[in-house]
């Protein structure tokens, strides 16, 4: 809840800076800070604290979510023969994914000493939202493919609300392709050459299945 408050009144701000700043004070400032720029102008010299503890919170929320389900994605791959072992084992105690949060974190210090957070954001960004296009692209095809299934839960005004998602979404993808070609393209051949590391290690998680079966 705190998090949703935060986010919203990072929006509020953004939106409202039209009226509490000039159009030329928003041009000056650095295009990302055009919020922290206006609640400074509201609230000279404690703006900018404020802003950064939304910011703030609003991040810790975000790495809280994406901290937990990381960990049990490789705990899903491995249990799938997908991944090390090991990352397919629990915490005798607290049934967590232990080993996969430790290299989740030595993962992501890496990363942060790679760069700053605007080049690592501008990395992810793209392959997040590709994502997000295709798992409204898999609601299509299996409304298409499993047109009888039981789904407790619908997409709303479908197909129209989601395939205006998915437009929207990928008219976002050129965008960044064409406006960030430098972050863009790396980061959909980093994710790319996760498709033959899959197979490999698929043939790899087979062989041992195969030697075990007896022979007819």
């Amino acid at each position: 809840m705190i998090r949703i408050i935060s986010v919203a009144f990072v929006l509020a701000l953004a939106s409202s800076s039209t009226q509490a700043m000039p159009l030329a004070a928003i041009q000056h400032a650095p295009s990302d800070r055009v919020a922290t720029a206006t609640l400074d102008a509201i609230l000279p010299g404690a703006g900018a604290a404020l802003m950064a503890v939304a910011i703030m919170i609003s991040t810790f929320g975000c790495n809280n979510g994406l901290i937990l389900s990381g960990a049990r994605v490789y705990y899903a791959m491995a249990r799938d023969g997908l991944f090390f072992r090991r990352a397919g084992e629990l915490h005798e105690s607290h049934r967590t994914p232990a080993f996969g949060l430790k290299v989740q974190a030595v993962w992501a210090s890496l990363l942060c000493l790679s760069g700053t957070y605007s080049q690592l954001l501008d990395y992810v960004i793209f392959a997040a939202v590709l994502f997000f296009l295709l798992t409204v692209v898999g609601l299509f095809a299996l409304r298409i493919r499993q047109p009888d299934a039981e789904r407790p839960v619908r997409a709303p005004f479908y197909p129209w609300l989601p395939a205006a998602y998915a437009a929207a979404t990928l008219v976002f993808c050129v965008n960044l392709l064409v406006q960030k070609p430098q972050y863009s393209w790396p980061g959909l051949i980093i994710v790319a050459l996760g498709i033959p590391v899959y197979f490999a290690w698929r043939h790899l998680a087979r062989r041992p299945a195969e030697a075990s079966q007896p022979a007819v």
